[in-house]
C-alpha cells in the first residue's frame, strides 16, 4: 500500500512540476522578469469572492479544525509535508492506509485557469463547482481505479489548491473523487468563516 501512496504523491508532484514549468517559474519562486500575473483568468473560471489564503499558504494544516476534520472522517492534526511542495496530509480515522492531502499551487498565477490551460495533458478532466467555487477533477495519471483522485479548486483568481485523496481500503475506495469533493467543500467552508 505504501508504494501506491508514493506513486500517487509522485504523480501529483510531477503534475505540479508540469504546471510550474508551463508557468515559467520554479516552485516557490516568482518569475524573475515576468509580472506577477503572467496568465489571464478566464471569465467563466473566476471565483465568486477571493478566500483568505494566508493560513493555506503559511500553515496548510490549519485549514481544518479538529472538529471539521472529524466531520470528514480525518484525524487531526494533519502532517505538514516537507520538500518541494508545501502542503498537508490527513490520515483517515478508519485506516492509516487512507489519506487526503492538499497542495496549494502559488507559482501558477492564474489559479484554476492555469489548470484548464493544461487540460490536453490530463488523462481525465471533469469540471465541478464546490460551494460556488470553480474546480476540476484532473490529473496526468488516472489513479481513480486504485483509489486515488485529484481535485483542483480555485480559491482566488490567482491560487488553485490540489486536493488529493488516496483511498486504498473500505467502501470509499470506489469513490475517491467523492472524498476529494467532500474535503474541498469543508475547506471552502472553513476559509469562508475560519474559527
Amino acid at each position: 500500500m505504501l508504494s501506491r501512496t508514493l506513486r500517487l504523491t509522485a504523480a501529483a508532484i510531477a503534475f505540479l512540476g508540469l504546471l510550474t514549468a508551463c508557468s515559467g517559474s520554479n516552485a516557490g519562486e516568482p518569475p524573475a522578469s515576468a509580472p506577477a500575473t503572467t496568465s489571464t483568468v478566464s471569465a467563466g473560471l473566476r471565483v465568486p469572492a477571493p478566500l483568505p489564503t494566508d493560513g493555506l499558504l503559511n500553515d496548510p494544516c490549519s485549514v481544518l479544525t479538529r472538529d471539521e476534520a472529524a466531520q470528514v472522517g480525518l484525524d487531526s492534526p494533519g502532517r505538514k509535508d516537507t520538500g518541494e511542495v508545501n502542503g498537508c496530509t490527513w490520515k483517515s480515522t478508519r485506516s492509516e492506509q487512507n489519506q487526503v492531502a492538499i497542495r496549494p499551487l502559488p507559482q501558477n498565477h492564474a489559479g484554476i485557469s492555469d489548470i484548464y490551460d493544461q487540460k490536453d495533458k490530463d488523462v481525465y478532466f471533469q469540471p465541478v463547482t464546490i460551494n460556488g467555487y470553480p474546480g476540476v477533477f484532473a490529473d496526468v495519471q488516472d489513479s481513480r481505479p486504485s483509489g486515488g483522485c485529484t481535485l483542483w479548486l480555485g480559491v482566488t483568481d490567482q491560487l488553485a489548491v490540489g486536493v488529493i485523496s488516496s483511498i486504498y481500503v473500505g467502501d470509499n475506495k470506489n469513490n475517491p473523487c467523492g472524498i476529494s469533493q467532500k474535503f474541498a467543500t469543508a475547506l471552502v467552508r472553513h476559509l469562508q468563516s475560519p474559527s
